[in-house]
């Protein structure tokens, strides 16, 4: 599952980065877009990409959603609350357009549940100029020029076609992108879609099957984002451990271990990003249990720029929750993986996020969750309630579980992390940590991801975007002290 909703504001126009010559005929130069983008990591990168086109067509870009002649809502439909979430914004929107006594602006909404809904969305939202979906994420440009010149006007239809097929684009290396994230910290996906078949999710149905770019492509913009003085690449997609399988020439299996015997893979590109000039960490996200292997820990082991982070989900441990979940693996697998990366990779943190109240679970099943969080001491931990997803296995599945139980196991489950989260913090006590600066007095450590982990606190100011070395003091919850 994906990290709690983050919220992303576009801010004023900066990293701007274009690698295609502009085009010559932009007949809304000066045009203002905002955009108001929701959900994971994968989905900020979609705006980023949406926005590279509309400053490649010559339009301006603004944080204020009341200045735009354009607002997109770039919305989120992976569990309901998230979906919930980019509706109320969407609304929202509308009700401010009028507010501010801007009827001409035009409002269009993307992202997942554009893709999944839009032709529902169509017509319960008639205040909604156009959808977009996955695909066309290259081409808001193009497709603002259409609505604000009125080409095409009568065939609503098309607006819509991208629902009745699933998602194949895969941006390259040279799509136009204007960086939403801080100067020194970026996301590079490097795949899109997901080929496993787990129970609960959806994300198949919205993106598509597994793509991956090439190693050339993603080495390209690695290098292009360390030469701006980037000192964070975030490594995404839906699973990244899967890299580069679906290129092989030989088809890869579902469990399929990365072999770079067989192909490109996620241990040959660490390789090659670690061969890249520069002061930099790169951390992993979205990674799959199925897919590890000894050659992926013992590259990570031996490359320095890779951070001692690992982002692995795992949803639960028990073997009959795995199995109705189609998780494709097993409580054995897991296990020993852990021991594998924990052994093989000094100094390693992992962090993983569970699922309470998937339809069935017993009360012996959570327990069996809970006695394996106690014995692993997971240095960061997630937990999320089971949402019923239209249009998944397991919305139909019987043994649902009351809303009441679900947020009695999530509290339970969240103290018990808490406790060990705040012993490992105060064990750093005293340590000397290497620190990116987020802000002058807030940094994070190798052990910490932008907006879904712990930060900490400086005491003395420092300079933003770069690493320090500062030694821990203290902790306040979850927080460290230096």
């Amino acid at each position: 599952m994906n990290s709690p909703l983050v919220v992303a504001a576009v801010p004023a126009a900066n990293h701007p980065r274009q690698h295609k010559k502009q085009t010559t005929d932009l007949p809304l130069q000066g045009t203002k877009v905002g955009m108001i983008s929701l959900g994971c990591a994968k989905n900020l990168v979609d705006a980023e990409i949406m926005l590279g086109s509309v400053l490649q067509r010559g339009m301006e870009i603004t944080s204020r959603a009341e200045d735009a002649d354009v607002l997109v809502v770039n919305t989120c439909a992976f569990i309901d609350s998230a979906k919930e979430e980019s509706i109320e914004a969407i609304l929202k929107a509308h009700q401010q357009r009028g507010l501010n006594k801007r009827s001409d602006q035009k409002l269009i909404v993307s992202g997942c549940m554009s893709q999944r809904f839009a032709r529902e969305l169509r017509n319960e939202m008639p205040e909604v100029d156009a959808f977009i979906g996955l695909d066309q994420v290259s081409q808001l440009g193009e497709i603002i020029e259409r609505i604000l010149l009125d080409v095409d006007s009568d065939d609503s239809d098309v607006t819509v076609a991208f629902a009745d097929t699933r998602p194949t684009y895969i941006p390259d290396y040279a799509t136009p992108r204007f960086r939403l994230t801080p100067a020194h910290s970026a996301y590079v996906k490097i795949a899109e879609g997901c080929n496993h078949p787990c129970t609960f999710c959806v994300i198949p149905q919205m993106r598509g099957k597994h793509r991956s770019r090439t190693p050339q492509s993603v080495l390209a913009e690695i290098r292009a984002l360390v030469s701006e003085g980037v000192r964070e690449i975030n490594l995404i997609s839906q699973d990244t451990t899967y890299y580069g399988m679906d290129l092989w020439s030989a088809k890869a299996g579902p469990r399929q271990p990365v072999d770079s015997a067989r192909g490109p893979t996620l241990a040959a590109l660490l390789r090659e990003i670690q061969k890249i000039d520069g002061d930099f960490w790169v951390r992993l996200l979205y990674t799959h249990p199925a897919h590890w292997s000894d050659e992926l820990i013992d590259t990570i082991a031996q490359c320095d720029k890779v951070a001692r982070y690992i982002d692995i989900p795992l949803q639960h441990i028990d073997d009959s929750m795995l199995g109705r979940m189609r998780r494709e693996t097993s409580r054995q697998h897991i296990e020993g993986l852990i021991q594998r990366l924990r052994a093989g990779i000094p100094g390693l943190a992992l962090r993983t996020t569970f699922i309470v109240g998937f339809p069935g679970e017993t009360d012996e099943e959570f327990a069996c969750l809970l006695d394996f969080i106690r014995r692993t001491r997971f240095e960061r931990l997630g937990v999320f309630k089971y949402s019923q997803e239209e249009g998944s296995r397991a919305a139909k599945m019987p043994g649902q579980i009351p809303a009441k139980i679900k947020n009695v196991r999530y509290r339970i489950a969240m103290s018990i992390q808490r406790e060990i989260a705040r012993e490992i913090a105060r064990e750093k006590t005293g340590r000397e940590l290497k620190l990116l600066v987020d802000q002058p007095h807030i940094a994070r450590s190798e052990a910490d991801a932008p907006d879904v982990d712990a930060r900490v606190i400086l005491s003395k100011e420092a300079p933003v975007g770069e690493f320090i070395g500062r030694t821990i003091v203290g902790s306040r919850g979850y927080d460290l002290l230096a």
